[in-house]
C-alpha cells in the first residue's frame, strides 16, 4: 500500500484559492486591500521580527495580527494549520496566504534597503528553504523565550496591529 506524498505548505495554502476567507463566517472582517502578517504573539522571537518590520517596512502598508488573536485562530483554522502550534507565519497579500520561506519573501519586499535584499532567501529552493525556517521554529521558545503576553506595539504602528 502507498501513502500520497505530503504536500508542503505552499501546496497547503495555494489549495484554498484566492480570497477564499471571504465565504468563511468564522473569519472576522479585516482590510483585505492591505498585506496581514499572522504571528505567534508570544514567541520573543516573532514579536521582535514585528517590531523590526514595522520599523523598517517602507510603505507602511502591512498589518499585523497574532495568531491568538480571533482572526489569527480563524485564519490559521481555515488553511488547515495548527492554532497552537503555529508551524509558520503566515502572510495573507492579494487574496492569497504564504507560509514559511514563501511568507518571509514576500515580508522582505516591503522593507527599505538593505534589508529588502532578504528576498534573495527565495532563491533558497524550497525543501531546503522550508527545512531550516522549521529547524528554528520548532526550537523558538527553547532559543528566544515565550512572553506571557502578547506583543505590545510601539505607538508608531499600533494602528496597524488587529487584535
Amino acid at each position: 500500500m502507498t501513502t500520497a506524498p505530503t504536500r508542503s505548505m505552499a501546496e497547503r495554502l495555494a489549495a484554498r484559492g484566492a480570497y477564499s476567507w471571504r465565504d468563511d463566517a468564522a473569519i472576522p472582517r479585516f482590510d483585505e486591500t492591505r498585506p496581514l502578517i499572522v504571528f505567534d504573539g508570544v514567541c520573543v522571537l516573532c514579536s521582535r521580527s514585528m517590531r523590526f518590520i514595522a520599523q523598517h517596512e517602507a510603505t507602511g502598508r502591512l498589518q499585523f495580527t497574532s495568531a491568538q488573536s480571533a482572526l489569527g485562530q480563524s485564519l490559521f483554522a481555515h488553511y488547515g494549520l495548527d492554532a497552537e502550534a503555529f508551524e509558520t507565519v503566515l502572510l495573507i497579500e492579494d487574496g492569497r496566504a504564504f507560509g514559511k520561506r514563501d511568507a518571509l519573501v514576500g515580508i522582505a519586499r516591503h522593507l527599505r534597503w538593505p534589508w529588502r535584499a532578504a528576498q534573495l532567501y527565495g532563491l533558497v529552493p524550497p525543501f531546503v528553504a522550508d527545512r531550516g525556517y522549521d529547524l528554528i521554529a520548532n526550537r523558538r521558545y527553547r532559543l528566544f523565550g515565550k512572553a506571557e503576553a502578547c506583543l505590545r506595539p510601539d505607538p508608531s504602528w499600533a494602528a496597524r496591529v488587529i487584535d
